[in-house]
C-alpha cells in the first residue's frame, strides 16, 4: 500500500461568509508530485497554507508525516515545518539581502552549532541544484523572475524538507522559463526523494509535473486522477478550464 505522508478528511475553512473549503477530504502519497487546480478564489493556497499550519481550519483533521497539525503549537509546530518547504508565489526573498545571505538565513536561524565550511558547502550546493551558482554574491533585483524562483526553491531546499508546497510556480514568466521551472520542480522530486503539492492554474505546468492532478470546485476535490482521467468530463466546470488553458 502507498504511505500517505498527508492525509486531509472533511476540511472546511471559511473567512466569514466566504466559505472556501467545504469538506475536503485528500491523501497524499509518498514521492508523488500533485497538482491542485482550480479557479481564482477556490481555496487551493488556503489549503497549502493549513497544511503548512500557517492557518487554521475551522473543522476537519490535517495529518502530515504522522502528526496533527490542527492541533500543533508552538515549538512542536515550528519543527514539523523544518520538514515542510514553502515555495511561496513572489519568490519572498529579502531584497536588502544577497543571494548568498537569504540562502544563509534560515539555515542560521533554524539550525544551531553550524561552522562557516557547512553554511558556505550548503548554500554552494542549494545554488548548484537550481543551476544558479554565479548569483552567490548578486541581489534579487538583479536577477530575472525566472531566476528569482529558482534562488526560491533554493532557500527552501537548504533545510532538506520531506514535503515540497509550491504556489503558483509558474505564474507571471514566459512560456520558455516556465519549461524551465517545471524540469526544476521533477528534478527535485527525483534527487531529493521530495513529496509535492503544486499549485497552479497553469494546466502545461500541471501536465509536465503532476503524477496525479486533484480539481477543486464548490470547496471540494471533485476529481482526482492523472490528467487524463481528470479532464475525459463532460462537466461544463472542467471543460471550461481546459478550454481557457488549451483551445485558441
Amino acid at each position: 500500500m502507498q504511505e500517505a505522508v498527508i492525509s486531509i478528511q472533511n476540511l472546511f475553512k471559511s473567512f466569514g461568509d466566504l466559505h472556501v473549503l467545504r469538506g475536503v477530504d485528500l491523501d497524499v502519497f509518498k514521492g508523488e508530485n500533485l497538482v491542485v487546480l482550480g479557479r481564482s478564489g477556490t481555496g487551493k493556497s488556503v489549503l497549502i497554507k493549513i497544511i503548512a499550519g500557517l492557518l487554521r481550519p475551522d473543522k476537519g483533521t490535517v495529518d502530515v508525516l504522522g502528526q496533527r497539525v490542527d492541533q500543533m503549537f508552538g515549538r512542536d509546530l515550528d519543527q514539523l515545518r523544518l520538514k515542510i518547504g514553502f515555495s511561496f508565489q513572489n519568490s519572498a526573498l529579502y531584497d536588502s539581502m544577497t543571494i548568498r545571505e537569504n540562502l544563509e538565513f534560515p539555515l542560521v536561524r533554524n539550525v544551531r552549532n553550524l561552522g562557516r565550511k557547512e553554511i558556505d558547502h550548503a548554500v554552494a550546493e542549494a545554488l548548484e541544484n537550481v543551476g544558479l551558482s554565479q548569483t552567490v554574491n548578486q541581489m534579487p533585483s538583479e536577477l530575472s523572475g525566472g531566476q528569482r524562483k529558482r534562488i526560491g526553491i533554493a532557500r527552501t531546499l537548504i533545510l532538506k524538507p520531506e514535503i515540497m508546497l509550491y504556489d503558483e510556480p509558474t505564474a507571471g514568466l514566459d512560456p520558455i522559463t516556465s519549461i524551465d521551472i517545471n524540469n526544476l520542480i521533477n528534478e527535485v522530486k527525483e534527487r531529493h526523494h521530495t513529496t509535492g503539492i503544486i499549485i497552479t492554474h497553469d494546466l502545461t505546468c500541471a501536465k509536465s509535473v503532476g503524477d496525479r492532478v486533484a480539481m477543486l470546485l464548490d470547496g471540494r476535490f471533485q476529481r482526482v486522477g492523472t490528467f487524463e482521467e481528470v479532464f475525459e468530463s463532460d462537466d461544463e466546470r472542467v471543460q471550461a478550464f481546459y478550454k481557457y488553458n488549451f483551445v485558441e
